[in-house]
């Protein structure tokens, strides 16, 4: 079975990882608490949103693919309740 490709994903996740020397950053000049609350908050929802398109990819194209057979299925269906109860 072969993965389905994520790079579309990789322009937001290089944003992330902007926002989070930037949050760095503010921390080092010991910008005030809230404002690096805010993004945190920020940070969180990014990563929750590219988190949602990866996951639907993989229930649209690795998920789909495991019905046509139901042990395979299963095992999807298993390993995606693993990854959302961490």
């Amino acid at each position: 079975m072969s993965h389905p490709s994520h790079k579309k994903e990789l322009s937001s996740v290089r944003r992330i990882e902007g926002q989070l020397r930037g949050i760095a950053k503010m921390i080092e000049e010991e910008k005030y608490c809230v404002d690096i609350l805010n993004q945190i908050k920020a940070v969180r929802k990014s990563i929750a949103s590219v988190e949602g398109k990866i996951l639907k990819t993989h229930l649209e194209e690795c998920v789909k693919d495991s019905l046509k057979g139901e042990k395979e299925f299963e095992s999807k269906v298993e390993e995606i309740i693993k990854v959302l109860k961490r």
